[in-house]
């Protein structure tokens, strides 16, 4: 009866190839692996095909959301060709780790005891050898880092006899350098040492004779060592518990190098050819580089990979090293095949070193029924499940596009982000969505906390939909909720949340709440039709929500801070589009009535005046002999000149077509720079500038000849005096060059 330890990295390709070396050799009879042993139930799995890696045991406790852990595995994760051969051999194998029923019910973070944070702080890499014992290796070797380390002397080694002793002995010295410097391991684990330690006692009982332990590195020494069964007892008992679930789930190799995974890693993408190119790995990585820029349009002939080759071979060489690594690859692709040009690099860096590899897991796994109901719905709606973004163009006017708007909507009340945007497309009409797909692994945990609201996605998206309204303090937050509610067809939800906006709207005191939610819901009500979405439910609450606003209009626009001005400039033109979408005579005349009577209320400001009379004469409530007058009234002698340029600038706002061809608004705004006293004309001077800089180059054009024209200064077009007889001299030789019939008399 022997233990065989087998101290691994987490996804490291070189580990994999000489841990399965090992196992053919050992033959083991049983094989116990660092992990979650919630997951042994799905171990089976692994000899069904449609198990693809990279995929993930995402271990959760149900009742606390937000509660889960991760275990991610590529197809170069020594863990997973340990697991794949045990199933392939029909070896016994299982999980050691600490169960996540008891470290999800921990506490989420713990502080270090002060002693231990005193020795880090005395200490300079010692707290890297607590956190990362490789980088202290690797800078000792004269390594930037662990990683480049650990590729050179371990995943890129050809010989796998002696390499796990070597990693047995290494991480010995580095647990003895750690506890002499009072770098003591933490108590979470410790104690997930102590739980390993009782499965493989408890694995010696069962009378195996070869067990084959894979674990990090890291723990070697704590499992060789002589630890007493009570003191590994001491240290697990009292743990609290919670109920947790294990399912397999797709993960990615972009995931595998996010930031924020502790055995993340770099480049899963050159890490899985290291491991499944046997043979010529140079060149058809080389190879690799050479079709994802011809891809990306850049020309890239197959002399340009030959010669790419030689120079990573070369680079190898003058470094000392057996085969090309990464490094001396990425400088071969960047100045053979780049033509050192960093740019082009950048191409093709993600799909070259970290790819888009999505995981599969098989129908047949356990899985939640609100995921269950999810992969049927994407299965009817052609929707691919992929890693990397994809645009989606979605056609309302079709039912299956139409099915899959609502699906996406659906899943984003959930909080499951599987789609952005959402938005009409340009020039499309208001029949087509914009849309960009991509999978996260990370939805899975998403997937787990939203079937707290129901088993299918309909039923769940509505229950969470009427949750948000009536948590939901702001009217803007409600009348978007109502816009997703009705694009998403949720019948149930719609009353509910209707009822909470109708009791928000009526307690307002504020009435910009109420501006910012109408054009939402405006905008629903003309466009809602082209979803066939019943929208009459939404008509009283609008009209609701405009007959107040109208009323508390001018109190709201009143006396108002200088900050606060221009964003109630922008609700109110948007308000004024918004009750013309509506198409309702009687809403519309009494918001006229309400900008009308701005124009002569005290304490409004003037550039909310001007606008509200530019927006009456756009909607033909005011002729030009009225606003004429109000201009009049605006630039009289009695109006301080900025508030005048204020009023201006609201009325002008971004067209001066009015200045251009009405010459009475075009005189009355002259008169009125023209009288401004010379020692205010510098004050008011920046707001003029600012008022005619939005305008577009055309009409800037057009009001600067007016005002040459006006001042009696020349055009360009007087300043040259045709003579016609000369003009005349050249008429038969331009007709002649533009085929026009040439007279006798030319």
């Amino acid at each position: 009866m022997s233990l065989h330890l087998f101290g691994i990295r987490h996804h490291g390709p070189g580990s994999a190839r000489s841990l399965l070396a090992a196992f053919e050799q050992l033959r083991p009879d049983c094989v116990l692996v660092e992990g979650p042993p919630e997951g042994d139930a799905l171990l089976a799995l692994l000899a069904d095909p449609d198990l693809e890696p990279p995929v993930a045991l995402l271990v959760y406790a149900p009742q606390l959301p937000g509660r889960a852990a991760f275990y991610p595995f590529a197809l170069f994760s020594p863990e997973w060709q340990a697991l794949s051969w045990a199933i392939r051999h029909e070896v016994p194998v299982r999980f050691i780790d600490l169960p996540q029923a008891h470290r999800l019910a921990l506490p989420e973070a713990s502080e270090a005891p002060e002693e231990q944070e005193e020795a880090e702080a005395t200490q300079t890499a010692l707290p890297t050898l607590r956190h990362d014992p490789l980088a202290v290796v690797a800078r000792t070797a004269g390594f930037a880092d662990g990683e480049r380390w650990w590729e050179r002397l371990v995943e890129e080694r050809p010989d796998d006899q002696a390499l796990f002793a070597a990693i047995a002995e290494l991480m010995a010295e580095l647990r003895r350098d750690a506890e002499a410097a009072g770098l003591v391991t933490d108590p979470l684990e410790a104690q997930r040492e102590a739980w390993m330690r009782r499965q493989l006692r408890a694995a010696q009982k069962e009378g195996y004779e070869r067990i084959a332990v894979v674990v990090g590195a890291w723990h070697l020494p704590a499992l060789n060592g002589e630890y007493k069964v009570k003191e590994d007892n001491a240290l697990l008992k009292g743990l609290p518990t919670v109920k947790s679930s294990a399912a397999w789930v797709p993960w990615s190799h972009g995931r595998l190098a996010a930031a924020g995974y502790g055995a993340g890693i770099e480049s899963p993408g050159w890490y899985h050819h290291l491991f499944s190119t046997a043979r010529q790995v140079t060149s058809r990585w080389l190879i690799h580089a050479a079709a994802l820029l011809r891809e990306s349009g850049q020309e890239t002939s197959p002399a340009h990979a030959v010669e790419a080759v030689r120079l990573a071979d070369s680079l190898a060489a003058l470094r000392q090293r057996p085969l090309p690594g990464l490094p001396e690859l990425n400088e071969a692709i960047l100045t053979v095949l780049c033509h050192g040009d960093p740019l082009i690099f950048s191409r093709i860096e993600q799909p070259l070193l970290i790819g888009e590899r999505l995981g599969r897991v098989p129908e047949s796994a356990p899985t939640t029924p609100l995921a269950q109901d999810l992969t049927a719905q994407q299965k009817r709606l052609r929707l691919k499940v992929e890693a990397q973004w994809r645009d989606l163009t979605l056609d309302l006017r079709n039912a299956t596009d139409l099915a899959r708007s609502q699906l996406l909507r659906r899943l984003r009340l959930l909080a499951v982000h599987w789609g952005t945007g959402g938005e009409r497309s340009r020039g499309s009409g208001t029949f087509k969505e914009q849309w960009r797909i991509a999978w996260e692994p990370t939805l899975a945990l998403a997937l787990v906390e939203a079937g707290a609201w129901g088993n299918d996605v309909a039923s769940a998206a509505t229950r969470r939909a009427i949750d948000q309204a009536q948590a939901a303090e702001s009217i803007p937050t409600l009348t978007a909720l109502v816009r997703e509610v009705l694009y998403a067809d949720l019948a149930e939800a719609m009353g509910p949340v209707l009822a909470a906006l109708d009791a928000r709207s009526a307690v307002a005191g504020d009435i910009t709440h109420l501006m910012a939610g109408l054009p939402d819901l405006a905008q629903l009500l003309r466009y809602g039709d082209v979803r066939n979405t019943a929208t009459d439910r939404v008509v009283q609450v609008v009209r609701d929500m405009t007959v107040r606003i109208t009323a508390g209009l001018g109190l709201a626009v009143s006396h108002l801070a200088e900050e606060a001005v221009t964003p109630l400039l922008q609700l109110l033109v948007e308000v004024d589009a918004a009750i013309a979408l509506l198409d309702d005579e009687a809403l519309l005349l009494g918001w006229h009535t309400a900008l009308r009577q701005l124009l002569g209320r005290a304490g409004v400001h003037g550039l909310l005046q001007g606008r509200a009379c530019r927006l009456l004469l756009d909607r033909g409530a005011l002729d030009g002999e009225e606003v004429g007058r109000q201009l009049a009234l605006a630039t009289s002698i009695g109006t301080p000149p900025e508030e005048a340029a204020g009023w201006i600038d609201g009325f002008i706002g971004d067209s001066g077509q009015l200045l251009v061809h009405d010459d009475h608004l075009w005189t009355l705004v002259d008169s009125w720079v023209s009288g401004i006293a010379p020692e205010r004309f510098d004050e008011v001077l920046p707001l003029l500038r600012r008022t005619f800089s939005r305008l577009p180059a055309g009409e800037r054009a057009a009001l600067g000849r007016r005002v040459r024209g006006s001042s009696g200064l020349p055009s360009p077009q007087a300043a040259v005096a045709l003579d016609n007889s000369r003009a005349a001299a050249a008429l038969p030789l331009l007709k002649q060059l533009l085929g026009w019939e040439v007279s006798p008399h030319d």
